[in-house]
């Protein structure tokens, strides 16, 4: 769905990004870790087009990504940076209102979907409040739901790109978001995420891809990566890795 080929990135003169390659599967989460500074960041603005390449190739759907015109990849391709901001007090609807912008859907369905957003992201509560009076994990929430109208209803050709989605996020909230995106992927969108809890990428990702210094250190599935001496080697951390006895998936334990 969403496929880079020998993606090189530099930045004053010092490669970011070395070759990497990926093909990111309808219906899939893959999910995107490493240290600080890997380059998981700059990693998403590449595949999404906000950065130039110094090699390397990202198409969408078969076709290059420059090769498409705004709106039309706006309705296939939905991004959530780091960090979003508005400086202007619109209402909690009215923000989720705008992931809705590339369509032509009309107000009635723009109306339920966003309804169905807000619902997805935990905050029909917050409709009505002004934007700028909620708290920063309030209105991650709220940048989650927009991004959820803009692609809702989920399909495949669909992709979604997050960038440490539940960062500012108490626990309930973390999986609640979580288990939305699989929902997502379940109707058939490509889902990418970068994540820094290793619990959670192994919980909710299909596929984990391993960064450190703009590099691949593993690709593969949360018990294909999540062992411990990858993980000593990528992040210098020391840790037990075993079997969640309820879900089966890798359970990492500090030591």
């Amino acid at each position: 769905m969403l496929r880079a080929e020998g993606l090189q990135l530099r930045r004053a003169g010092l490669a970011v990004l070395n070759d990497i390659d990926l093909d990111l599967r309808a219906g899939e989460v893959l999910g995107v870790l490493g240290p600080n500074g890997a380059g998981k960041s700059t990693l998403m603005a590449a595949l999404c087009g906000e950065l130039p390449l110094a090699a390397g190739s990202v198409a969408l759907a078969g076709r290059a990504l420059r090769a498409w015109r705004g709106t039309e990849r706006a309705q296939r391709l939905a991004v959530l940076p780091q960090r979003s901001s508005l400086d202007f007090a619109f209402r909690v609807e009215e923000v989720v209102a705008m992931g809705r912008m590339p369509h032509a859907s009309g107000s009635e369905e723009d109306a339920r979907i966003v309804g169905r957003a807000l619902q997805a992201a935990d905050i029909e509560h917050l409709a009505g409040r002004s934007y700028l009076t909620l708290s920063g994990g309030e209105r991650q929430r709220v940048h989650v739901a927009r991004i959820f109208a803009q692609l809702w209803p989920g399909a495949a050709g669909k992709v979604l790109l997050l960038d440490e989605p539940v960062s500012m996020l108490d626990p309930l909230h973390q999986h609640l978001t979580l288990q939305a995106v699989r929902q997502l992927a379940a109707d058939g969108v490509a889902v990418l995420v970068i994540l820094h809890d290793l619990n959670l990428a192994a919980r909710y990702c299909d596929r984990l891809l391993l960064l450190r210094s703009g590099c691949v250190r593993a690709f593969g599935t949360p018990h294909e990566v999540l062992q411990a001496e990858i993980l000593k080697q990528v992040f210098d951390l020391e840790v037990l890795v075993q079997t969640h006895p309820g879900l089966g998936h890798p359970l990492i334990i500090d030591r």
